[in-house]
Parts: C-alpha cells; sequence; structure tokens
C-alpha cells in the first residue's frame, strides 16, 4: 500500500491502520492542524481583548478574560452565589492587574492634557512672522524644558509602576505555583476548575 492510497480512500484505510497517514500528518503539521490528542486536563483557552488606543492617555485597554463561564441552572437567587470562590489569590491578582491599568491611564490622561495645554500655549505665544526654522528651534526648546520640568514626576511615576507591576508579577507566579500544585495533588480532576 502506498502513501498516497490513504489520501484516496479514506475509509479502506481507516480499517486498517485508525492514525492518519504520514503523507496526511504532514500536510495537517503544515497547515497548523495538529491530530486530536487525549490530555489529563483540558483548560478553556482564554485570552485578552485589546481595545483601540484611548484618545488622549494613548494606551490601549485591557478587558482580562479571567472568568470562567459556568453553566446555568435552573435555581435562581438575588445574590451571585459563586462571585467570591473563597480564592482571595486569585481574585486580588485580578485587581492588582486591573488597578495597575488604572494607575497607568490616570497618570498618562494628565500628563499629555498637560502637555497638550502647554504646547498649544507656547505655540499660541509665537509670532505670526516667525518662520519655520525658528518655531522648530523654539519647539524643540519647548520639549528640553518640559522633560526637564516633568523628571521627577516621570521618576516618582515609574518606581511605583515597577513596585506595583513586580507585586503582579510575583503573585501571578504564586497563583500559578498553587495551580501547579492543585494539578500534581490531584492531576484527574476534583479540584479548583480553571
Amino acid at each position: 500500500m502506498n502513501l498516497t492510497s490513504h489520501l484516496k480512500s479514506p475509509a479502506k484505510s481507516a480499517s486498517h491502520d485508525p492514525r492518519p497517514s504520514i503523507l496526511l500528518r504532514t500536510a495537517m503539521l503544515s497547515r497548523g492542524l495538529r491530530p486530536h490528542a487525549r490530555r489529563l486536563h483540558a483548560t478553556l483557552i482564554r485570552g485578552y481583548i485589546i481595545g483601540p488606543s484611548d484618545p488622549i492617555s494613548n494606551l490601549r485597554p485591557v478587558i482580562y478574560d479571567d472568568a470562567v463561564s459556568e453553566p446555568r441552572t435552573g435555581v435562581t437567587h438575588p445574590y451571585s452565589l459563586r462571585e467570591f470562590s473563597g480564592d482571595t489569590t486569585e481574585y486580588q491578582w485580578e485587581m492588582q492587574r486591573q488597578q495597575l491599568d488604572a494607575y497607568n491611564h490616570v497618570f498618562w490622561t494628565d500628563s499629555n492634557l498637560r502637555f497638550n495645554a502647554a504646547k498649544r500655549a507656547f505655540l499660541d505665544s509665537l509670532p505670526d512672522a516667525c518662520s519655520a526654522e525658528d518655531s522648530e528651534f523654539a519647539l524643540s526648546e519647548f520639549y528640553r524644558r518640559w522633560a526637564d520640568q516633568e523628571a521627577d514626576r516621570q521618576r516618582a511615576y515609574s518606581a511605583e509602576w515597577r513596585r506595583r507591576n513586580w507585586a503582579s508579577v510575583l503573585l501571578g507566579a504564586r497563583l500559578a505555583y498553587e495551580r501547579a500544585m492543585e494539578r500534581i495533588a490531584d492531576p484527574f480532576g476534583g479540584g479548583r476548575q480553571q
């Protein structure tokens, strides 16, 4: 039996060998398709949604896809009984990421609003008869003074951002470690849903 016979008559080849032929597997892999493989844990694929940049802060908002949608039951309740699952580490990590994003957004919105207002006022103060070369030189001086004026504020922001970011990274690593230990302790389920 040649290699192409698996491709021409799949029903015939399935009775002899249930695995895809070498040629078919090569074609699947070249297209990015993987043959189905059984796994110990099938987890929900999560992804973050990145939005368009904010017109003032120039930051792109992130919507974190952390919540696992759970099947609806017939029981209704006025409050969400599963809103807080008791895992404070995961909840704290989610909150830290959102607070860090909000901190960045507030800082850059304020900074950009102040910069644009100062730049507009500076450009309005230039004489109308100013040549393009003179206005470029004046703007470069404005940018230098602005950077000097904002240096302390920028350093304070950067230090605080690094502190908060490392706290979030460490908490995320701790959460990943706890999840790995749960999988090792109970490899066939029964543990917490991810």
